[in-house]
């Protein structure tokens, strides 16, 4: 892994007998899942104890994030997940709970179904996804890495269907997006910003 001396920094940050929370922040596209197989592959051969969490298992159903009035990319960003359920109950536990239980989405058939996540022997914990640094839960997090990654790059990953889908991308995704750096302003917040 090109990165290693990330986890070799963030295992020395590990100062508690809590596991160490790790967010992997970016954009849509950004390369964070690929980043995470290889934080886990290294973490495997170090025999870490981890857990990784996406935060898009966790999306609530589609009648609360499509058709609710508001701006698509309002519907995107403030009501894809359940932002203060997840603060409450998955965030706020995640340091001190050996066993969480969390509503999964399952996109066949539009519901969410709850799961239980045993974290008791869990050294790291790591959660992907967009966003990551919104108000709610960035002070959750032990460390942060940002993938910083063009947005033209971003969409030349998408599949060929997706991309005809442009004016969903105007009005929802980069909406959403551009509040996001602007307002939150992830990488300055990250403790790392890594261009994927």
């Amino acid at each position: 892994m090109k990165h290693n001396w990330i986890i070799n920094y963030l295992l020395q940050s590990r100062k508690s007998d809590h596991p160490l929370i790790i967010g992997i922040d970016g954009l849509s596209r950004s390369g964070k899942t690929t980043f995470v197989h290889q934080i886990e592959n290294e973490l495997i051969q170090k025999n870490v104890r981890y857990h990784t969490f996406h935060i898009d298992d966790h999306i609530v159903e589609r009648r609360k994030r499509y058709n609710t009035g508001k701006d698509a990319w309002i519907e995107y960003y403030f009501f894809q997940w359940d932002i203060e359920w997840l603060t409450n109950y998955f965030f706020l536990l995640m340091k001190e709970r050996m066993m969480l239980t969390l509503p999964y989405y399952d996109n066949l058939k539009d519901v969410q179904k709850l799961q239980s996540v045993d974290l008791a022997e869990v050294e790291l914990i790591i959660v992907e996804g967009v966003f990551l640094q919104r108000e709610e839960w960035r002070e959750f997090f032990d460390r942060v890495l940002f993938l910083d990654c063009p947005r033209e790059k971003r969409f030349a990953r998408e599949n060929e269907r997706v991309k005809t889908e442009l004016e969903k991308f105007q009005t929802r995704y980069w909406k959403a997006e551009e509040f996001y750096m602007t307002k939150v302003n992830p990488i300055e917040k990250a403790n790392f910003t890594i261009r994927t």
